[in-house]
């Protein structure tokens, strides 16, 4: 069984930083693509930044040159850095990992959600 396990949210001020991690356990045999998403109230779920086993990345337009997406491949860990938070990233932060378990297709597992509040 996998479980992806979040960590790093928080309160923060405007203009603060945080680093989420997200990391997948279990009986696991490749992980693809590791992604963030992030949902606010009222809004639909929307694509943060994603990164392929190849090491390209995607960043939303919205967190362009203030997020950094990294991978540790050994430790089956995502990061997020996010720098210069703005009130408009508050949201409840999501890992998406698209792997194959031992036995069954590969397919994309969710976290469990951390929420990130930024103060004005």
């Amino acid at each position: 069984q996998v479980q992806l396990v979040e960590s790093g949210g928080g309160l923060v001020q405007a203009g603060g930083s945080l680093r989420l991690s997200c990391a997948a356990s279990g009986s696991i045999v490749s992980i693809n693509a590791m992604a963030w998403y992030r949902q606010a109230p009222g809004k639909q779920r929307e694509l943060v930044a994603r990164i392929r086993s190849s090491g390209s990345t995607y960043y939303a337009d919205s967190v362009k040159g203030r997020s950094t997406i990294s991978r540790d491949n050994a430790k089956n860990t995502v990061y997020l850095q996010m720098n210069n938070l703005k009130p408009d990233d508050t949201a409840v932060y999501y890992c998406n990992i698209r792997l194959r378990p031992w036995g069954t297709p590969e397919r994309d597992y969710w976290g469990q959600g951390t929420q990130v509040t930024v103060s004005s």
